[in-house]
């Protein structure tokens, strides 16, 4: 699997859970207090933490025992950063299509109450935002993507899955790196239902790539037999999006094979 820290990320198998109302917490939860930070950006900075630039200030050193990518600096709160607005849940129209190059060449396709109805996961993580800041032990909980593909498996010669988002925002993952262990359609942090703006009802987490692969409001993935670049890799990121090789911008890209890599 993919390592965004050696400890730093535990998987825990749970049981499926019935279908809820499909609404997140009417105001601020427990989580999403702590969780939540009360920063903003301007639409436009980026689904999922793109945008580089300098750690904030009230980020810190890693504590003695962690290890974080290069560049990274831990901090407390959680930034919400994304590109374009919060899009509304309305869950008697909302579906997840899993398409491209199939095993039995048909579209698969769950509503909302199909997707509660699926075994879930728990991942603790920690989230590296391009941005060089890292949001700690993040407790996602959610689908595994590995459960996904056991589903709706993809035919022999897919390399990449397409990620997709609504607005059409999208971000390209290798299969190897959407097949990892800790890679997580996420529902829910610390037992609660993600908050709107951290991507309910469901999003994907790559806990060992870059966050902006990490797609907010994901509703399809794309089976692709070659690469293809998504909304921030077509304006300058880097496709791969390893943090622990700062894999930050596309001009560091190279003709190596994209096989996954640890550090």
């Amino acid at each position: 699997m993919g390592q965004p820290d050696i400890g730093r990320a535990v998987t825990n198998q749970q049981g499926a859970r019935g279908a809820g109302s499909g609404e997140p917490p009417a105001g601020p939860s427990v989580v999403g207090q702590v969780l939540a930070g009360a920063g903003r950006v301007p639409a436009g900075a980026g689904q999922a933490a793109a945008g580089a630039g300098q750690a904030p200030a009230d980020a810190g050193e890693a504590p003695a025992g962690r290890r974080l990518p290069p560049g990274q600096q831990v901090r407390p709160d959680w930034l919400v950063q994304h590109y374009g607005p919060v899009p509304r849940f309305r869950p008697e129209t909302w579906d997840f299509r899993v398409t491209g190059v199939t095993e039995s060449g048909a579209e698969h396709c769950w509503d909302w109450a199909g997707i509660c109805a699926l075994p879930r996961r728990a991942v603790t993580a920690d989230l590296h935002c391009v941005t060089k800041c890292t949001i700690p032990d993040i407790p996602w909980e959610g689908i595994a993507a590995t459960e996904l593909l056991r589903l709706a498996p993809p035919a022999g010669p897919v390399t990449h899955v397409m990620v997709w988002a609504d607005y059409g925002y999208s971000a390209n993952v290798r299969i190897a790196d959407f097949a990892a262990d800790t890679t997580l359609l996420a529902t829910a942090v610390a037992g609660e239902p993600l908050l709107p703006e951290h991507g309910f009802p469901m999003r994907l987490v790559v806990p060992h790539l870059y966050g902006w692969k990490s797609v907010k409001w994901v509703r399809a993935v794309e089976y692709l037999t070659e690469d293809r670049r998504g909304f921030w890799e077509e304006r300058g990121y880097h496709s791969s999006a390893d943090p622990w090789h700062e894999e930050r911008f596309s001009y560091q890209e190279t003709s190596k094979a994209c096989a996954p890599r640890r550090p």
